[in-house]
């Protein structure tokens, strides 16, 4: 048994099942996760593991089919539809092998919405992204592009149990926030994204990045540069740009059962195709607190708290206005008997007003939120892939000023749908 805090040498596999358990942990720790960030060491793994040659080859994804109904929201972007079917998704392909002394990986992830997500994005109410037919996007999620990531990695001993490792691509995530929310346990049964994400995690997608750290089983410190300009509204290209940005984060683990982060990053032009164009760099800090506590042998309690702050220069109205406004985000996900998850997610935000297009009130910042819960019920797994079907309902808090936008200050939000998620990896 291997001590947490200890690196432990690998152990020669006598057959094909002892491989694929014995060279999965090495080469891929449970505790790695979307880009560099880390969870909490006892996080489960889901998808396959096959080795190919001396590779180790992992499969995953998420597929959701869903149906969701908001009524009563007067100003949407692209159409004041109420109901919307479509599918949220990605999946993942990466490889590793034990190279020149240390573990080299390469990475890629996929996004079918730019034709799975009609118009402008998935319905949400409260939510806000990039931009869309020439304008800002509102009251939805806008979808992922098709390249999700596209990298490579590197790791290697350094001293004693001191790592150093790389990472760099086309695409992927910097060394900025929390795991980015498709990745994280605490979010994964759930279709709907954070309102929070442009607080906490919306670099998760960047166009061109190198990242450097040092590492050992507790502790990490690493620091990217990398192009911060937010994807634009054709999701089939790559967006490269300058290197122009810079994130350092610090992440602990201080049991096996807890991940901390701390990051902070200077995003050069990250609003560059927004009508409210930045004219300084975006300053964001972060700060996350990841729990997971394994519920038997197949259940899992997984919990995450952030909290994430924007500083920055727009101008609005033509006039340069300083701005700086902070989200929080609890959510949790319960899972017991491998049938059963219950997933919910509460969000607190001070919101620009024209974010949300009310440009009346455009030097206001509104104090808005959003509490969501929902239920999977998951089915026999076959081949590798778990089916579920699940409901969600949210309820948005509004401020007086906004609430004839939505014909009230407690809108409400439904949806059902089918999942489709790799299995739980059994080591």
């Amino acid at each position: 048994m291997v001590a947490f805090g200890q690196e432990s040498p690998p152990t020669p596999p006598t057959n094909l099942h002892e491989h694929v358990a014995v060279t999965a942990p090495l080469l891929t720790p449970t505790r790695e996760t979307s880009g560099t960030a880390w969870l909490p060491q006892v996080t489960p793994m889901y998808g396959m593991h096959r080795p190919w040659r001396d590779w180790d080859v992992r499969l995953d994804g998420v597929v959701f089919a869903q149906a969701l109904y908001e009524p009563r929201n007067r100003h949407r972007t692209g159409g004041a539809s109420t109901r919307q079917g479509g599918s949220v998704n990605w999946g993942m392909i990466g490889a590793r092998r034990n190279l020149g002394g240390g573990r080299f990986g390469i990475r890629t992830m996929f996004s079918a919405e730019p034709w799975t997500v009609p118009g402008c994005g998935t319905l949400s109410f409260l939510a806000t992204g990039e931009v869309c037919d020439g304008d800002t996007i509102h009251d939805r999620q806008q979808p992922h592009d098709l390249f999700m990531e596209l990298a490579a990695d590197y790791d290697h001993g350094l001293r004693r149990t001191w790592r150093w490792q790389v990472y760099a691509g086309l695409a992927g995530e910097p060394a900025l926030g929390p795991p980015g929310y498709p990745h994280r346990a605490s979010a994964i049964a759930n279709p709907i994204g954070p309102i929070t994400h442009h607080w906490l995690d919306a670099t998760h997608v960047t166009f061109g990045l190198v990242t450097v750290g040092v590492h050992n089983q507790r502790w990490k410190a690493e620091a990217s540069v990398f192009n911060g300009r937010e994807p634009d509204e054709r999701r089939v290209d790559l967006d490269l740009g300058a290197f122009d940005s810079a994130a350092a984060r610090l992440s602990f683990l201080p049991t096996e059962r807890l991940a901390l982060q701390v990051s902070g990053a200077r995003l050069r032009e990250a609003r560059t195709d927004f009508v409210f164009t930045s004219q300084d760099p975006v300053t964001r800090v972060t700060a996350s607190v990841v729990y997971h506590m394994p519920l038997g042998t197949e259940g899992l309690w997984a919990t995450t708290l952030a909290y994430g702050s924007n500083h920055a220069r727009e101008i609005v109205s033509g006039s340069p206005l300083d701005t700086t406004t902070a989200g929080a985000l609890l959510e949790t996900s319960v899972s017991w008997s491998n049938r059963h998850t219950v997933f919910g997610r509460g969000e607190l935000e001070g919101m620009p007003a024209h974010h949300l297009h009310a440009h009346e009130y455009s030097s206001s910042v509104f104090a808005i939120g959003k509490i969501q819960f929902g239920y999977v019920r998951r089915l026999q797994p076959t081949k590798g892939l778990v089916p579920g079907i699940g409901s969600t309902v949210s309820i948005s808090l509004l401020p007086p000023e906004l609430a004839p936008r939505y014909f009230g200050r407690i809108p409400s939000s439904f949806g059902v749908f089918l999942s489709l998620q790799a299995a739980r990896h059994q080591m």
